[in-house]
């Protein structure tokens, strides 16, 4: 059985209807108890960092003894972001600190390194299909290089020591990490099509 949090702030429908096409027993959960108990976890995300960070709160405790048990967690998107130590979204917001690692503007990454103005040729929020680099890892296992993802994002962490996939929207960001049973996707998975399926049919594999 995987469960999906519901805290407020997830894109609940089509993760639970990626996973139901898989075959996947699933239900939502909306009690730390529950989170505890599930075989396997998604913690999934849309909006900004720190009315994320704080509706999750309630959850904390829980998260953490279910990662420490070696149980497998998935976070998606915002999800991916809170495993992090910190968020720079409109302030400076703590994470789980589950992962090290920050999640800084991609707009503000590129204005800083690039060294000519690309700032009027890339647009964000980075939406759309953008293809996967260096895939590797249980993740991303039967993933090819280039294989195309769905991405809805302003923020990213730009480097990660658990980083399995890399992608490029003006700066080149982390796309998927995997350490032990913890994983994250920055794209959305339940929308990147075969490719999406593959990602999570590998998840409920571990």
């Amino acid at each position: 059985m995987t469960v999906v949090l519901d805290y407020g702030v997830g894109n609940l429908t089509s993760v639970l209807n990626a996973l139901r096409a898989l075959g996947e027993a699933t239900e939502l959960v909306a009690n730390p108890e529950a989170v505890r108990k599930a075989e396997r976890l998604i913690l999934p995300g849309v909006g900004a960092f720190a009315p994320a960070r704080s509706r999750l709160t309630p959850f904390e405790e829980a998260i953490r003894e279910r990662v420490a048990a070696g149980k497998p967690t998935l976070g998606i998107c915002l999800g991916m972001q809170l495993l992090f130590e910190r968020s720079y979204e409109h302030g400076i917001h703590e994470g789980l600190g589950l992962l090290p690692g920050e999640v800084v503007s991609l707009r503000e990454a590129l204005g800083a390194e690039s060294e000519r103005d690309k700032r009027c040729e890339i647009r964000y929020p980075h939406i759309g299909w953008t293809p996967l680099r260096d895939p590797c890892g249980r993740l991303m296992a039967g993933v090819e290089e280039g294989a195309q993802v769905y991405f809805v994002h302003s923020y990213g962490v730009l480097d990660a020591e658990a980083c399995v996939a890399w992608a490029e929207h003006g700066v080149r960001f982390c796309a998927a990490v995997e350490r032990e049973n913890l994983f994250g996707a920055q794209f959305h998975p339940e929308k990147s099509g075969a490719v999406g399926l593959t990602i999570l049919e590998n998840f409920l594999r571990c």
